[in-house]
């Protein structure tokens, strides 16, 4: 049933697309802002209890609900677990953006190049160059696959529903929270243990479906330098397999941010950014043929 509830859940998102790419932080932020008036400071333990109820009871609660649900019967079930991917996955924004901006690169619309991606990114693009705009694009297509698509596919394989809901809590949470709260290292170095599986399976099936000895090299050779390690495994991996350079230095906001080299071959142009994109979609398919063979077995261990 899963494999059913995640193929129904991608198609639902792709035909009728949420209005809103962050339409579930949007529904979660007020909740966040609530527990934040009355655990932004103080001791660990006010911090573990702000995550047990801003992350785990909910999750408890999607748990529970699925449980009574499946007591009644499977296809009620069903269609709660379509329901909770729908919400969770982010399948029907992912790309959309990243093949307008390659469109704009193609026409050598710089600025409108620019525009699209500061307001994907909420980064500042302004003194980007046309490569410097597709290496960020591809590098953002990239975390956004793995952390609205596939990490929440692995916990949904492994929990159900809940373990959807978990990441996507998690990662939203550490998000919200202000970054100069006391508990804000807390709240990264939980999301980093429900990331450590995810991220190396993503950077796994980039290896796969990409070129694989370059993906398990820039792996092995250059993700340690990145300052988010599990991230640095993601985008040296996906730079391997897609063949090109990211990474490197950037002008923000008037200021030279270090960034170390990822990656091997040509620099980022907007074909580049156009592969990005279809290394994702080979991804989902790869996953997707997992769940079956998953869901295939347990038919024929019943």
């Amino acid at each position: 049933m899963n494999f059913l509830a995640l193929i129904s859940a991608l198609v639902l998102c792709y035909y009728f697309p949420q209005p809103k790419a962050d339409y579930l932080q949007q529904v979660y932020r007020p909740y966040v802002r609530l527990l934040l008036q009355r655990f932004s400071d103080g001791s660990t333990k006010i911090g573990i209890m702000a995550w047990l109820l801003g992350v785990l009871l909910p999750v408890l609660a999607i748990a529970l609900m699925e449980g009574v649900l499946l007591k009644i019967n499977a296809f009620p079930s069903f269609l709660f677990n379509v329901a909770i991917l729908y919400f969770t996955l982010q399948f029907s924004h992912f790309g959309q953006q990243a093949e307008h901006i390659a469109n704009a690169l193609r026409d050598n619309n710089i600025d409108l190049a620019r525009q699209l991606f500061s307001a994907w990114d909420a980064g500042d693009a302004s003194a980007y160059q046309s490569n410097e705009i597709a290496r960020a694009s591809i590098e953002a297509t990239l975390k956004q696959a793995h952390h609205g698509l596939f990490a929440p596919i692995i916990w949904f394989a492994i929990l159900g529903p809940a373990g959807a809901v978990l990441y996507a809590l998690a990662y939203l949470f550490k998000r919200q929270w202000p970054t100069h709260s006391a508990h804000q290292q807390l709240f990264c170095r939980i999301f980093n243990w429900l990331n450590w599986l995810p991220a190396r399976i993503t950077a796994s099936s980039f290896a796969i479906v990409g070129d694989f000895e370059d993906a398990i090299y820039c792996w092995r050779a250059q993700a340690s330098s990145w300052p988010d390690f599990s991230m640095g495994i993601i985008l040296a991996s996906g730079a391997g397999a897609l063949g090109v350079k990211l990474g490197e230095s950037l002008f923000s906001k008037g200021v030279l941010q270090y960034r170390p080299e990822l990656g091997l071959g040509d620099e980022a142009d907007a074909d580049y950014l156009q592969s990005a994109v279809g290394l994702v979609w080979r991804v989902i398919i790869l996953m997707a043929g997992l769940m079956f063979l998953l869901t295939f077995a347990n038919w024929l261990g019943d």
